[in-house]
């Protein structure tokens, strides 16, 4: 499923004069207005650069008529191909050497924020097919008590899960029209 989601955002970079290196399921947000994360751009003061948009006519793509229906079906076909699958949640390849949380808690591009880089995993994690009880686990297995008591800790980690899943959701279950 990512391979697919992979060829439709690079068509849209494509398309559109974009990154086609940052057309993939991991670099949503790289829209005006957000940061560019990637590490190389970190400033002087830890602070990373807002993403600038450097042209807008404010009318909508001139073939839009086109070009719309082409990505509804890409996504149909996509969504065609999910069902015939037993897996609802499980994208790519079961691969022996599967990341760990400790991966995702070093990765710089994090900046040492434990909670994006726990989001980070848990939608890993799911769309690798890893359960949710087990995922759970793993996400407490720091210290969460800066989190407050018992129940905001819970609250954290249901919070978390939820969002992974969404996410998760959101890249399997592409809209159709």
């Amino acid at each position: 499923m990512k391979r697919t989601i992979s060829r439709k955002a690079t068509r849209l970079a494509r398309r559109f004069l974009g990154d086609p290196a940052s057309a993939d399921w991991r670099h949503y947000g790289r829209l005006a207005g957000f940061t560019n994360r990637k590490e190389k751009y970190r400033r002087e003061n830890g602070l990373f650069p807002f993403v600038l948009l450097h042209e807008a006519c404010g009318r909508p793509y001139r073939r839009a008529p086109e070009f719309l229906p082409e990505i509804k079906e890409m996504f149909k076909d996509a969504k065609r191909r999910m069902r015939s699958e037993d897996h609802p949640l499980h994208f790519g390849n079961s691969s022996p050497s599967i990341k760990t949380m400790e991966d995702f808690r070093h990765r710089s591009v994090y900046g040492g924020d434990r909670t994006r880089s726990d989001l980070a995993y848990a939608v890993y994690a799911l769309a690798h097919g890893i359960p949710e009880s087990t995922l759970r686990q793993q996400l407490a297995s720091r210290d969460l008590s800066h989190k407050g008591n018992t129940k905001r800790q819970h609250e954290y980690l249901d919070r978390t899960l939820l969002k992974a899943r969404m996410r998760v959701r959101e890249v399997h279950l592409a809209p159709t029209a």
